[in-house]
């Protein structure tokens, strides 16, 4: 069965009612698309865990860097993942092995992998993909 995002009614209710979001490949640089994107999720009042192998252990936005989904032992309630589409199945895999399941694994805009989304969907976890969470946010929840 071919994959199918979310309404934009769903997603405003994830947007609306997600508290914690783990930004997955956050950089530690603020000319890049992952960093600013945490960022405006976090001036929109959202907590945002920043992880990434490659600099974990660093503070990037006031938070520290978690090396993996699997090492963060607080609910989260989304996956935000910005990783290329081919990188995105063992995203998948660690999403589906937190401590706590999110409600949400999300593929920003450009980034599509429909063997993931099956995987986190055959555990109840919904999958968005080729949507960037910052323009859906501004256009479905900002009044």
């Amino acid at each position: 069965m071919a994959f199918t995002n979310p309404t934009n009614d769903e997603r405003r209710t994830i947007l609306e009612e997600a508290k914690t979001i783990a930004v997955v490949g956050c950089s530690n640089r603020p000319d890049r698309t992952s960093y600013m994107i945490a960022e405006a999720l976090q001036h929109a009042g959202y907590h945002v865990i920043p992880v990434n192998p490659v600099i974990a252990g660093e503070t990037v936005l006031g938070e520290k860097v978690i090396a993996s989904l699997t090492d963060i032992k607080t609910p989260v309630d989304i996956v935000n993942v910005f990783r290329r589409s081919e990188d995105t199945l063992p995203v998948a895999e660690d999403t589906i092995k937190m401590a706590h399941k999110p409600k949400v694994f999300w593929l920003q805009q450009g980034i599509y992998n429909e063997e993931a989304a099956q995987l986190v969907e055959e555990q109840g976890i919904t999958a968005v993909m080729d949507h960037c969470i910052k323009v859906d946010h501004a256009i479905l929840v900002r009044k």
